[in-house]
């Protein structure tokens, strides 16, 4: 670069970090630049969201049997789409970029994520999709911060303000998404990029506010428990000992994930092939458990609702962590943050079943944070998100669950790219890779 264009990029970088002129608040042009973000954000995602809600309806009238072909063509087809167009990664590839790409994630992936996705998560995968909204909203911040010559820190940032406004459209929490986005990158310096904070925060209120009208979501919980009653300090114990259980379903998930890498990526097969396969062990688990089809959303208020047995709530329970740990590794694309909470839920049942002086509630929020904070390092936000998405109000039984989860957790963690600060390289030895 010439130094006469150097010194403009500099006079505008600092022009552009000022405060307004006679301002005197802490108001500045760069949150125009967030709230920007935030609000094409929330644009991304309501229209991914209403266009993935209709997929569903239209694939969802196929049922029994046709589960079985319905879910094998979807992973064929996505599989298509990742061989020809490119393969997008997943939430490790996001992680890396942001770490060791000088926070850049590209948009050129997007076409192909997008595309896959849907597929998948309409036809009944068990991925959510967090893990789409995020890169494209991701890629968003970056094409926006290229587009004002910001960099380094900067343009990080930005980066990361636009993955939490891909987390708050889904979880519908803008706090819990701006720290969910700051707590995934690192699992020992959960606020390493602390400086990204407040960016977050602003795209995540802006994302909030679009998405909501998009979609017309109110106020409250979206999963409806039976109402919590404190019964005194023991209670902190019991949310610790359900944590521990549900951390140790967490090392199961983690462990079962290993065992299908090894069937999937250690073989010569190209993509779309292992996506067929992938749909075919997918459709079979749907023909006989249909509740373990689909990632959760709608899946847990039917859980809650229905008295099911002991016997069927562990078979949910597993063949969930089984189809789970398939999508993960079979080339299916999305997010496991809301299965993993529908992993917590059946536990908390299953706990309930076998002690039924215990306490429901406590139960299933104790395992839903602690399963979540064990695969995913994220306990502060894990503990956020939960109170906003239960409405259960006694934040700190949720926060003892979470801290439970998170120290207990394998010292490899499930997503490899929150390994240290080395190269991608040497981080890709070790961890798994959904």
């Amino acid at each position: 670069m010439k130094l006469k264009s150097r010194r403009k990029l500099i006079t505008y970088l600092n022009i552009l970090d000022q405060p307004i002129r006679f301002n005197p608040f802490v108001f500045s042009r760069t949150f125009l630049l967030w709230a920007i973000l935030g609000l094409i954000g929330g644009l991304i995602a309501g229209i991914y969201w209403i266009t993935l809600e209709y997929l569903t309806h239209k694939i969802a009238v196929f049922e029994g049997w046709e589960v079985i072909p319905v879910m094998s063509v979807c992973g064929l087809l996505a599989g298509l789409i990742i061989h020809f167009i490119g393969d997008p990664g997943e939430i490790h590839l996001i992680v890396d970029n942001i770490k060791f790409n000088k926070g850049k994630l590209d948009p050129k992936n997007n076409p192909s994520m997008i595309l896959s996705s849907l597929l998948c998560v309409a036809s009944g995968g068990s991925l959510g999709p967090e893990a789409p909204l995020v890169q494209v909203t991701g890629s968003t911040g970056t094409w926006l911060g290229k587009i004002f010559r910001l960099k380094g820190e900067e343009l990080r940032s930005l980066s990361i303000a636009g993955m939490a406004s891909g987390f708050t459209a889904l979880f519908g929490a803008p706090l819990g998404g701006s720290l969910f986005s700051l707590e995934i990158l690192h699992h020992k310096h959960a606020l390493e990029y602390y400086k990204a904070i407040i960016p977050a925060l602003v795209a995540s209120s802006f994302s909030y506010i679009i998405f909501a009208l998009i979609i017309h979501l109110g106020l409250g919980a979206i999963w409806i428990l039976p109402t919590y009653e404190y019964s005194g300090v023991f209670d902190f114990g019991l949310a610790i000992l359900f944590a521990i259980a549900a951390t140790a379903i967490g090392w199961g998930f983690i462990y079962c994930v290993k065992f299908f890498k090894s069937l999937f990526e250690n073989r010569p097969i190209p993509i779309y092939i292992k996506t067929l396969i992938g749909g075919i062990l997918l459709g079979i688990i749907s023909y006989y458990l249909p509740i373990t089809r689909y990632f959760g959303h709608h899946e847990i208020n039917e859980l809650l609702k229905y008295d099911l047995t002991l016997n069927f709530l562990v078979l949910i329970l597993f063949f969930k962590i089984v189809a789970i740990s398939i999508t993960v590794t079979s080339g299916w694309r999305g997010g496991f943050i809301i299965p993993l909470f529908f992993v917590g839920v059946t536990l908390g049942l299953i706990i309930h079943q076998l002690f039924p002086g215990t306490n429901l509630t406590l139960a299933i929020i104790s395992c839903m944070a602690g399963i979540n904070a064990c695969v995913t390092r994220t306990p502060m936000s894990t503990t956020i998100l939960l109170a906003t998405l239960t409405g259960f109000t006694y934040f700190i039984p949720i926060l003892f669950a979470s801290l439970t989860g998170y120290f207990l957790a394998p010292k490899i963690p499930f997503i490899s790219s929150q390994m240290g600060n080395g190269s991608k390289s040497r981080v890709d030895k070790g961890g798994f890779h959904p």
